[in-house]
């Protein structure tokens, strides 16, 4: 404490110093214009008095000049004229010789001068007024400047001086030397030093206070900071006085508790966020349905990010719109039942949303989004994009939707991690839908027939045994068809099977023209087909037949004639069986038998026509699509032994 006490005393005393040099200096620089100043004046004053004599008639010269003498504008004025005695009052010197006056204009050297002064010329008559140089006239500019003048060296004077030397110019003749005492400034020194010892003092008996009243509460604070952290958020520092200690121990206080609710916060949402993650592992490994994924996905994300709302859109694959599948906490226009909400359409390329979805693009920002997007504060959209195929052949990845947060809280906006975070959602939402969609697209390939497009029968056990058990439920009708080309064999034999192709695909187009939406088709095999009409009864399955009888036989199928000679469309026709449950048998096995006896019947009565089965007691035998045995029972494969 005491080295910034005695670095600040010698600066003061280096300053001191400075100034007293400066001022000094300062001193001279003034005394020096003010003694050129002085002496220029004297000079034009001469100037005047000798222009004054010069001008007047010579019978009054010498009259003009006794009076400019009297009245002490100059020591002496001469008029000289040329072959007469000099005129004037107190003739002192004609101007010739070492030791003449100064001239004003031309102030050479001429030894010793003892006068200064200025001339006048008039008709060959010389006027000179002079001024005299004595130790009056050093006094008296010495008196006007504050400084001791002298004419060329100064006199010895007792004690250090600085002087400035002024050279003869014209205006000033006088080789003058200024001179002032130079002082020390001892009293200010002596000042100083008492000054710094009195600090000094003073500096010592506080740093023993300091070191009494502060050390213990310091060593407190740091015993309380190491314990915080080592985790023992539940420290607290005793403030001892209201003070600058007390402040700190205080607001370390304040810090501590605010940390451990703040810890705490954080523990609980980790684990709420743990807890999500959990749900949203096991959904996401449990189900394929996106209804059950997208909305853990969603209530994840905002859980992580601490958003009021969320919105999670889909891309239509067929017209490219935006669908909304799930929300939550959405208000106004958007806060609608699940069922209300998934008839939402946004166009991509308007708004947030569409812009994200048409750039590939994450967006974040605060109001100010399309009136048709949720209304919110701040806003933060990422893509949900499906992981590319081959990342060297495709290395873009296809858009499937957007996910939407709104409204941060505890923030005015989102922030950079909050978009990293909601990037990871999207991206895990992303597989969901993709792995969903390749998930169906494997099923439906798998429950599909290649060739026609028709459901195959593996799918038609299934859907029959559950159109059973409604029909049941309801005390409703279901109505079973058996179809079979008529002379397919023919067909395959005579055009070839890629013919016989052409001819199942456009007999399956067929069949789904004249279906309605509720009705399903299948292809059991070969050229044998089944159509389910649900709650239909014998009169509306006969009529379903005779329209799908007629669609194939009044147009022939137009075919590729591989030989020359044959015809390019080939006339068809088909046989239909028809059956109807409960009437025709109590179970799917029983219903479907009964179909294929009746298209037995309708080949036996000629083809081309549709039969009705026979009524069966209900009692018979069970079938095999009962509940527990629907997969591994249920119809059996078709025979192919039945006449073509």
């Amino acid at each position: 404490m005491l080295g910034p006490v005695l670095l600040g005393a010698i600066f003061v005393a280096l300053t001191v110093s400075a100034v007293n040099r400066d001022r000094t200096t300062e001193r001279l620089d003034h005394a020096a214009t003010t003694v050129s100043a002085a002496v220029g004046a004297l000079c034009r004053q001469l100037q005047a008095a000798a222009d004054a004599v010069a001008v007047v008639p010579a019978e009054n010269r010498v009259a003009v000049a006794d009076q400019l003498v009297a009245r002490g504008l100059a020591t002496t004025v001469d008029v000289t004229v040329p072959n007469q005695p000099l005129l004037g009052r107190a003739a002192a010197h004609s101007g010739n010789g070492t030791t003449g006056p100064l001239s004003c204009a031309d102030p050479a050297p001429r030894g010793t001068a003892t006068a200064f002064a200025a001339y006048a010329y008039a008709e060959e008559v010389t006027v000179v007024a002079a001024q005299g140089i004595d130790p009056a006239l050093m006094d008296r500019l010495g008196d006007a400047a504050g400084v001791a003048v002298a004419i060329g060296a100064p006199a010895p004077e007792a004690g250090p001086r600085t002087t400035r030397q002024l050279t003869a110019v014209p205006g000033q003749p006088l080789p003058l030397t200024l001179s002032v005492p130079t002082g020390e400034p001892t009293l200010r020194y002596a000042i100083l030093f008492l000054i710094v010892l009195v600090t000094a003092v003073v500096a010592v008996l506080a740093a023993r206070w300091l070191a009494r009243s502060t050390t213990r509460p310091l060593g407190d604070l740091a015993w309380a900071a190491d314990r915080v952290a080592n985790g023992d958020l539940d420290t607290r520092v005793p403030i001892p006085r209201p003070d600058e200690l007390g402040r700190l121990a205080g607001t370390f206080n304040r810090m501590t508790r605010e940390l451990q609710s703040y810890v705490q916060a954080l523990t609980a949402s980790r684990d709420q966020l743990r807890r999500h993650l959990a749900i949203l592992g096991d959904t996401l490994s449990s189900t394929h349905d996106l209804d059950r994924i997208l909305p853990v996905i969603l209530r994840t994300a905002m859980t992580a990010t601490g958003a009021r709302a969320g919105l999670l859109l889909l891309a239509d694959p067929s017209d490219g719109r935006l669908a909304a599948r799930c929300g939550a906490g959405l208000t106004g226009a958007w806060d609608l039942t699940q069922a209300e909400l998934a008839q939402r359409r946004l166009p991509p390329g308007r708004g947030v949303l569409g812009t994200v979805a048409s750039t590939g693009r994450p967006m974040r920002g605060t109001g100010g989004q399309s009136p048709d997007e949720p209304v919110c504060e701040s806003y933060l959209a990422v893509p949900i994009c499906a992981p590319p195929a081959d990342p060297e052949t495709d290395p873009e990845p296809g858009m499937l939707g957007v996910l939407a947060l709104y409204d941060r809280l505890g923030g005015p906006a989102f922030e950079d991690a909050d978009l990293r975070t909601l990037r990871t959602f999207a991206g895990q939402a992303g597989v969901a839908v993709h792995n969903v969609r390749v998930h169906e697209e494997a099923q439906r390939l798998s429950l599909t027939d290649p060739l026609t497009g028709l459901w195959n029968y593996r799918y038609l056990r299934e859907v029959l045994r559950r159109e059973v058990e409604r029909a049941s439920r309801f005390g409703r009708m279901l109505t079973v068809l058996v179809l079979d080309l008529d002379h397919f064999k023919e067909v395959n034999d005579t055009y070839g099977h890629t013919a016989g192709d052409q001819v199942l695909g456009e007999f399956a187009r067929r069949i789904r023209i004249g279906l309605r939406e509720v009705d399903v088709a299948f292809r059991q095999g070969g050229e044998e087909f089944v159509v389910l009409l649900p709650e239909t009864d014998a009169y509306g399955g006969a009529i379903v037949a005779e329209r799908l009888g007629a669609a194939v036989r009044d147009r022939p199928v137009p075919v590729d004639p591989r030989r020359p000679g044959l015809d390019d469309r080939i006339p068809i026709s088909v046989s239909i069986g028809i059956a109807v449950f409960p009437e025709h048998g109590g179970t799917a096995q029983q219903v479907l038998d009964a179909a294929d006896e009746a298209l037995y019947a309708a080949k036996h009565a000629g083809r081309d026509t549709y039969r009705l089965a026979e009524r069966v007691s209900r009692t018979g035998a069970e079938g095999h699509l009962d509940a527990a045995t629907a997969i591994t029972g249920g119809p059996q494969p078709p025979r192919h032994g039945r006449g073509r």
